[in-house]
């Protein structure tokens, strides 16, 4: 398919464009998701303290998250088409000195590298997103956050396969990801940079409407929105980073066993990330809301209280419904702010993973003095804080198009 010579049209839902950052998405998630998924290997190799293991999420989850509204802010007025391999290039350095890294500190300073390349990626590549939906906005962000969700869920599953079989110094065959990365996102690039020109050709097109609420309304409501992305980056916090280590340590099973149940509640968080954003579309976002964070509390709270196998089952349960909710915050948030796609985005993605972030610290040290089946326990009351929801405004999704 000849991209390069159809005309754009923005009405129109760009598929190609959107499997293609969905699938960027895919790599650049699943390198940021090495660093998690490598805890119970160089918690032994280098004999981490689960605070240490705290630290290294906190400088990755912290460096993605301080630049990212800063960058969207920046792109929303001055677009960069291919900024998004420069952010992977950042990636690609942090690989190579995770594989050779031989202390503590090397390994947080390639933790800060892939971080900062995260944080250069998303902003750009949800507004692409939403560029490309066609009006479709929810299908679109879920699409390009099933990209993500499955690289998160694949990574861990690799680590297992190559790390565990071959050491640290395997890392570096994820450099080939990055390098097929690179490459997507240069073709992606190319149709933003199209995008950007068409758009500047035609400036009386409109693309987004303002809702009608007042500015104190739109303020209070984006904060309860960061609500609702604390308490659900803060409970994955808890399942991403130490999930395996409580199946270790509750029910004696090897790390390579709780890596793969990881893979699985990984891939039930990327099922469900699919069904938010369209489901959203269809009956309205604050709907899908109320389900997805509430709707995980009963099994949230039943986690750290049951045997292996409801374990696992509660553990699929909680990634699927959970997940849904992404999807439809952030397009809430982004017809909330129209003009500031970027910089919501940024915010949103950035927030998230600093709540990750601060939540692996926290937790860790949590888990240091109090044990790792504590911090379930403490966890599992965090959906509850969804019930803010209800101070939501429901938007008429019908006065909102978008040409």
């Amino acid at each position: 398919m000849n991209l390069k010579k159809r005309p754009i049209d923005p009405s129109a839902t760009a598929y190609p464009i959107l499997f293609a950052i969905a699938f960027a998405h895919l790599l650049n998630d699943l390198l940021q998701s090495i660093i998690p998924a490598l805890y119970p290997i160089i918690k032994d190799s280098f004999q981490l303290t689960y605070s240490q293991i705290g630290l290294i999420t906190f400088a990755f989850q912290i460096t993605s998250s301080l630049f990212q509204p800063f960058v969207g802010l920046y792109t929303d007025k001055n677009p960069k088409p291919y900024s998004f391999v420069v952010g992977m290039s950042s990636t690609l350095i942090g690989i190579v000195l995770l594989a050779l890294a031989k202390n503590f500190e090397m390994l947080l300073i390639a933790a800060t590298l892939v971080g900062f390349g995260s944080s250069i990626f998303h902003p750009e590549s949800s507004k692409l997103a939403f560029y490309a939906s066609g009006g479709k906005r929810g299908l679109a962000q879920s699409i390009f956050q099933l990209g993500g969700n499955s690289g998160t869920a694949i990574g861990p599953l690799l680590v297992a396969l190559i790390v565990l079989s071959f050491g640290q110094i395997s890392i570096l065959w994820f450099v080939l990801i990055a390098l097929l990365a690179i490459v997507v996102l240069t073709f992606v690039g190319n149709w933003y940079n199209r995008f950007l020109t068409w758009r500047k050709a035609n400036p009386t097109v409109q693309i987004e409407r303002k809702v009608d609420l007042p500015r104190k309304k739109v303020i209070f409501t984006i904060g309860i929105l960061l609500i609702l992305i604390f308490s659900k980056f803060f409970y994955n916090a808890s399942m991403s980073s130490y999930f395996t280590f409580y199946l270790m340590d509750r029910f004696s099973i090897s790390v390579k066993e709780s890596q793969f149940y990881l893979f699985i509640y990984l891939t039930a968080v990327a099922g469900g990330t699919l069904i938010g954003g369209p489901i959203g579309d269809r009956i309205g976002r604050k709907y899908v809301i109320w389900f997805s964070i509430v709707g995980a509390a009963p099994f949230t709270l039943l986690l750290p209280h049951v045997g292996f196998y409801a374990t696992i089952t509660l553990s699929i349960v909680i990634g699927f419904v959970l997940a849904s909710a992404f999807s439809a915050i952030l397009v809430y948030a982004q017809e909330l702010l129209p003009g500031r796609v970027g910089m919501v985005s940024g915010l949103f993605f950035g927030f998230g993973f600093g709540m990750a972030g601060l939540g692996s610290a926290l937790l860790g040290n949590l888990a240091d003095s109090y044990g790792i089946r504590f911090v379930f326990v403490v966890c599992s009351f965090l959906p509850l804080i969804g019930m803010a929801t209800v101070f939501l405004p429901t938007l008429d999704q019908k006065k909102i198009t978008y040409f």
